[in-house]
C-alpha cells in the first residue's frame, strides 16, 4: 500500500493544538486504508494495547428542558417517545449499581442526569456523595449533569471526580440545527470550569444527524485545538429513537465511524478515544477496524442511558480475540 504521509506527521513527538478545519477534513477524506495506517502508527507511539471499560448509568432520566433533536430524554418529545420523567436515584442505589459494574470489570463509572444545568441543593449534594462513594471503591468517577458553574465544578473536584462529560454534539456551524435551547459558547464555558477545577475533560460528539463532512471536521477541530486536549473523546453514532425529530435519519456507514476514530486519534494522540453510542449496530469486524483506527475505550453494560448496548460477555470475548487487554485495574477500595 502506498501511503503519502501528511506533513503534520513528520514530527511525531509534538502534540499539536493548531489544527485547521481544512487539514482535518483532508484527513477524513483520505483513502481509508491509508488513514487507518496513519492512525495506527500514531496509536502505537502514544498508546498501548489496552481497552478501558466504562459503565454508564442514568441516575435521573427524562424531563430535560433542552430540545436536543436526538434525545429521547427531552421533555419536548416526551409525548412521542414515551420517556417518563423520573426522580434522581437514591445514593445507595447508585452505589450498588457501581459495585455491580466494578465486579463485572468496569474501571470507570459514569453517571448521567437529564438536567439542563446543575442547581445547588439537595440533589446536587447527593450527586457529590455518589462521586465520593464511587471513588471510595477505587473506580474512576465521571458525571454528565449539563452546564456547571465554577463553584460547582470545584465541589465535584473536592469529592474526587475523575472526569466531567460535556459533549459538543456537532460543529458550531451545524449546532443550531440540533439544539436551540443552549448555545455553543455555553458548552465551552462549562468545559473551562471543569478544566480550571482540575477535573479531566470527557468531550466528543455525534455523527449521523444530517451533518456534512465539513461539520465533522469542524467539531474535531474545536476539540483538537483545546490545550490540553480532552483526556477522553467519545465518538457516537446517532441512535435514531422513535419520537425524536431525528427518528428518520438513515444509519451511518460504519466506515464513517472508523474514520472519526482514526482522525480523533491522529489529532489527539494522548486521548482515550471512546467508541460510544451506536456501537450495538456494528459487526465485530467493524468494531475491530475502530480499534485498529485508535479507539481504546468502550461503554460496557446493557444500557447507554436509555438506549441498548452490546452484551458484556460478547465484548470481553471480542477484546480477547483481538489480542487486546482490559486496562484500568480497579484500585483497592479505600479503608
Amino acid at each position: 500500500m502506498t501511503c503519502a504521509s501528511p506533513k503534520h506527521m513528520t514530527n511525531d513527538k509534538a502534540l499539536r493544538h493548531d489544527w485547521t478545519v481544512g487539514e482535518i477534513q483532508t484527513l477524513l477524506e483520505m483513502p481509508l486504508l491509508d488513514l487507518v495506517y496513519e492512525a495506527q502508527s500514531v496509536h502505537r507511539r502514544f498508546q498501548d494495547d489496552t481497552v478501558q471499560l466504562a459503565s454508564l448509568l442514568s441516575i435521573k432520566t427524562g424531563g430535560c428542558p433542552e430540545d436536543c433533536g436526538y434525545c429521547p430524554q427531552s421533555a419536548h418529545y416526551a409525548k412521542t417517545t414515551g420517556t417518563a420523567k423520573e426522580p434522581l436515584m437514591a445514593v445507595d442505589d447508585v452505589l450498588e449499581k457501581a459495585r455491580i459494574a466494578r465486579a463485572a470489570g468496569a474501571s470507570r463509572f459514569c453517571m448521567g442526569a437529564a438536567w439542563r444545568e446543575v442547581r445547588d441543593g439537595e440533589e446536587f449534594d447527593n450527586v457529590v456523595e455518589m462521586v465520593r462513594g464511587v471513588r471510595a471503591m477505587g473506580m474512576e468517577a465521571c458525571v454528565t449533569l449539563g452546564m456547571l458553574k465554577a463553584h460547582q465544578a470545584q465541589r465535584l473536584a473536592e469529592a474526587g471526580l475523575t472526569a466531567y462529560n460535556h459533549n459538543l454534539d456537532t460543529s458550531p456551524e451545524f449546532y443550531n440545527q440540533i439544539i436551540t435551547t443552549r448555545c455553543y459558547d455555553e458548552r465551552l464555558e462549562t468545559l473551562h470550569h471543569v478544566r480550571d477545577a482540575g477535573i479531566t475533560v470527557c468531550c466528543g460528539g455525534i455523527i449521523g444527524m444530517g451533518e456534512k463532512n465539513h461539520d465533522r471536521a469542524s467539531m474535531l477541530q474545536v476539540l483538537a485545538t483545546m490545550n490540553p486536549h480532552p483526556e477522553s473523546v467519545p465518538i457516537n453514532a446517532l441512535v435514531a429513537v422513535k419520537g425524536t425529530p431525528l427518528e428518520k435519519q438513515k444509519p451511518i456507514d460504519p466506515l464513517d465511524l472508523v474514520r472519526m476514530c482514526a482522525v480523533a486519534r491522529i489529532t489527539m494522540p494522548g486521548a482515550r478515544v471512546r467508541l460510544s453510542a451506536g456501537r450495538a449496530t456494528l459487526t465485530r469486524e467493524a468494531q475491530a477496524l475502530c480499534f485498529m483506527a485508535g479507539a481504546n475505550s468502550i461503554f460496557y453494560g446493557e444500557k447507554l442511558l436509555t438506549t441498548a448496548n452490546n452484551d458484556a460477555e460478547d465484548d470481553r470475548k471480542m477484546i480477547e480475540s483481538l489480542g487486546l487487554k482490559i486496562t484500568g485495574k480497579v484500585e483497592e477500595a479505600a479503608a
